[in-house]
């Protein structure tokens, strides 16, 4: 590996003692999550590798992955707690339990004023056929790839609301400077 990253004001080089470190995952939490499942295993393929309930504080963590066919799973649930804290690029949803009960319950999305959080990001291998799935399964786009200033990324939502943005990986190699 010779490509050792971009060079910008605040950018450090990687001290010794974090070989090792990857990014696992990134948590949204979930109003429904039989709704949220739902999206994510039909809409993006998505698997649950493994759920977590945590029954004294009353909520559940699932770990959801795209897998591939070379993907080895250990079946045995305590392996495939080590395996899934080992991956890259794992979405973790987490209900607090109750919250599919309340009506008026929602997340903020982190897009509305204040804004935070924007959105996580799917790469897919043809644009069009995602938008077109996409529109055969009532997802809601914010954005499609021929709108605004930016040409060849989708947004959408999710069942909370949060952002999802969609790429063709080949088509963003002129994008920005």
């Amino acid at each position: 590996m010779s490509f050792q990253g971009e060079q910008h004001p605040g950018v450090k080089a990687p001290a010794a003692e974090t070989d090792g470190f990857r990014l696992n995952h990134t948590m949204l939490r979930v109003k429904d999550p039989e709704k949220a499942l739902a999206f994510y295993s039909r809409v993006f393929g998505m698997s649950v590798v493994r759920r977590l309930d945590f029954e004294e504080m009353q909520f559940s963590l699932y770990f959801l992955a795209r897998l591939e066919k070379d993907d080895v799973v250990p079946e045995e649930a305590g392996q495939r707690t080590v395996w899934t804290f080992s991956q890259k690029g794992l979405l973790e949803l987490t209900h607090n339990w109750g919250t599919e009960e309340q009506q008026d319950f929602a997340y903020h999305d982190g897009n509305a004023e204040p804004q935070g959080f924007g959105h996580i990001c799917f790469s897919v291998p043809d644009l069009e056929a995602a938008e077109a799935w996409f529109d055969a399964n009532d997802v809601e786009f914010i954005k499609r790839s021929d709108q605004g200033k930016m040409k060849n990324v989708v947004f959408v939502k999710d069942a909370d609301g949060y952002w999802i943005e969609v790429v063709q990986a080949d088509r963003l190699a002129a994008m920005g400077d």
